[in-house]
């Protein structure tokens, strides 16, 4: 009877260890045995392969990129998913947050890279991301309406150094300066541009006028007067500068004409280089440099939803009579929080960590999708490298060695986590 019992055990059993034999097994024991061997497959390298883990720079640099994704991206979505869970425990519409923040989770790896890729563009007018820093940095400091603006022929001004320009010859009371420039298309021109006016000349004053001097059409328009279609240049500053110094500034009305003091007379007059600056575009979010933690907010963007999930279903199950005996002791919600709350679903957070643990040793679909190519050596982790190497550069040797070293960082975490399964079974 027994031996009947075993056999149709063993019958039941059969077709799930033929799969984890051919799906698990037996790519993990090959990936092993062909670590071992060179490029072609038929020498034996040893442990060459293995070496080139710690002395080849690709993979050294996905190897540190890891180090960084496996502390700062479970951590900050563990923490993020726990905020989220506790704030929205108590409102109303807890539930509809709760639905937004998850709903990520519905999106594929590839599809969050593409939004994503386009979130961090570049320019402010595609990037999402760009777009608000952009604004923000506008806010508190004005970007020029006159980046591309510079003397033209003829212009009584010439490059003072920097990007500033300044007068040839010094201004005199009483005499009207002209301050032409070319540059600006007219579409481009701010839109409080007035038609810019003739300076009209004062006793005892500087007065002038800058102004886009040009006129579409060819022989078209005067050049180095104010013609009826040429626009001023509101706001443009100018300075009188005598000996190295400021002796008066200004700046131009909308229709371009501008007044200085007395004090200017015998002064050359400079605009300087702050109207002429370049517009900002904001951050390079997938240089060099800000890459790798561009492509990690994109994760946490995807995965926080999935901690908070189970941080507020561990939530549900806290004792509702020692989060109240705290607050009748005298105990504020923050220390609620990290005295009580905090200890009691500490199991549920170690989960949710090591299993975002295990995730991001793995990712590869953000990474490969995210970073453009300029960037995506330094943005490289451990299962991109796999790939590139087994597929682009054709080093099986060593993709199956980056492979069997994954496998390896995976285990331990992975032991972790049963044995502190088993632990909440046995109790």
């Amino acid at each position: 009877m027994t031996g009947t019992r075993t056999t149709v055990a063993a019958l039941f059993l059969l077709p799930a260890l033929v799969l984890l034999g051919a799906l698990v097994v037996y790519p993990i024991g090959y990936s092993v045995v062909r670590s071992f061997y060179d490029q072609s497959g038929d020498g034996f390298a040893g442990f060459d392969n293995y070496r080139a883990l710690f002395t080849d720079d690709g993979i050294r640099t996905a190897l540190k990129n890891n180090i960084v994704w496996v502390v700062f991206a479970p951590t900050v979505a563990t923490a993020l998913g726990l905020i989220f869970a506790v704030l929205t425990e108590r409102v109303r519409w807890g539930t509809a947050f709760k639905l937004v923040v998850f709903m990520p989770m519905a999106i594929s790896m590839l599809a969050a890279g593409i939004i994503f890729r386009l979130v961090y563009d570049q320019d402010p007018d595609k990037g999402v991301a760009n777009a608000v820093w952009v604004g923000v940095h506008d806010t508190f400091a004005q970007s020029s309406a006159f980046p591309k603006a510079h003397p033209g022929r003829e212009s009584p001004l010439e490059p003072a150094g920097g990007g500033a320009f300044i007068t040839k010859e010094p201004v005199r009371a009483g005499e009207p300066v002209t301050l032409p420039l070319v540059g600006v298309a007219p579409d481009l021109m701010p839109d409080d541009a007035r038609p810019a006016a003739k300076p009209q000349a004062e006793p005892g004053e500087i007065t002038g006028t800058t102004w886009q001097d040009f006129t579409r059409g060819e022989g078209v328009g005067t050049l180095g007067a104010p013609d009826p279609s040429e626009f001023g240049y509101p706001g443009m500053r100018i300075e009188a500068v005598k000996d190295g110094e400021v002796v008066a500034s200004t700046t131009a009305a909308d229709d371009g004409t501008f007044t200085l003091p007395a004090s200017a007379e015998g002064a050359l007059l400079r605009l300087p280089a702050d109207n002429f600056k370049e517009p900002y575009n904001g951050l390079d979010w997938l240089g060099p440099s800000l890459v790798t933690p561009a492509i990690i907010g994109s994760y946490i963007w995807m995965w926080a939803g999935f901690a908070m999930v189970l941080i507020a279903a561990g939530l549900a199950g806290v004792p509702r009579e020692l989060l109240e005996a705290a607050r009748v002791d005298g105990a504020s919600e923050w220390q609620v929080f990290r005295r009580v709350t905090v200890p009691l679903l500490a199991p549920v957070l170690a989960v949710v960590t090591v299993t975002l643990m295990i995730n991001v040793l793995k990712v590869f679909d953000l990474v490969f999708i995210i970073a453009p190519g300029s960037s995506q050596d330094d943005a490289n982790v451990l299962a991109l490298e796999l790939y590139r190497k087994g597929f682009a550069e054709d080093q099986p040797g060593i993709a199956s060695a980056i492979a069997v070293f994954l496998l390896l960082l995976v285990i331990p975490v992975m032991w972790f986590n049963v044995r502190r399964l088993r632990r909440e079974v046995r109790r």
